[in-house]
């Protein structure tokens, strides 16, 4: 597959990524408080699904870890936030099935497939280890976010999880440059801006209520 092409699906899911950022950036300025709209679950679900095959495509394993880690917790907060259940039977089946059928399809079970992802020469080890561990920290914030939203049975976003989007978005934006990706280093300086601005609002908030 040409380059362009790859590089025009990791931008459609890094603009989508971004634009759940912008959504939920507005709506909270507008709120004066954090606020988590559904478009931003809606958002991430569905970049979440072109940026795993654009992991794929670039023979990125820590890309692609980051994505699976993350998919079914933003099915988890629509389902809190009871926008799940409007959702079309059909197209919730095809939601659930597909990250399962791209699995089997772009790995099919084979040894070799694999080993171009851990062992792709235009990533040394070392480097592939920064991004997995990048990826790691950046999905923990969901994995933290998903445990206090059961814990409160509501969808939201605390502090916990915008500091550890920050530092993870940190530790990507330095693979990025290392790697030389485009696609990662526009969609996280964004990130990073708005991660701080949301840990401002946040500040705010329990100023206001002490």
């Amino acid at each position: 597959m040409s380059n362009w092409l790859i590089y025009t699906i990791g931008f459609v899911a890094q603009i989508l990524f971004s634009s759940r950022l912008v959504v939920q950036w507005i709506t909270s300025e507008k709120q004066r408080k954090v606020i988590t709209p559904t478009l931003f679950w809606t958002l991430s679900l569905i970049a979440s699904f072109l940026l795993f095959i654009y992991g794929y495509l670039r023979d990125d394993f820590a890309i692609m870890l980051g994505q699976t880690l993350t998919y079914f917790i933003y099915i988890r907060n629509l389902q809190l936030q009871k926008e799940w259940q409007k959702f079309h039977w059909s197209l919730r089946f095809i939601l659930y099935s597909v990250p399962t059928l791209v699995a089997i399809y772009y790995f099919n079970n084979n040894v070799i497939d694999r080993d171009v992802l851990f062992k792709n020469e235009a990533i040394p080890i070392w480097l592939l280890w920064l991004g997995i561990i990048s990826q790691v920290v950046f999905t923990l914030r969901f994995v933290y976010q998903w445990l206090y939203s059961e814990y409160k049975k509501s969808s939201s976003l605390p502090l916990g999880f915008w500091l550890l989007s920050l530092v993870g978005s940190i530790l990507i934006l330095t693979y990025a440059i290392i790697r030389k990706d485009p696609v990662l280093f526009v969609g996280h300086l964004l990130g990073s801006v708005i991660y701080i601005r949301n840990l401002i609002l946040l500040h705010k908030q329990d100023a206001e209520k002490n």
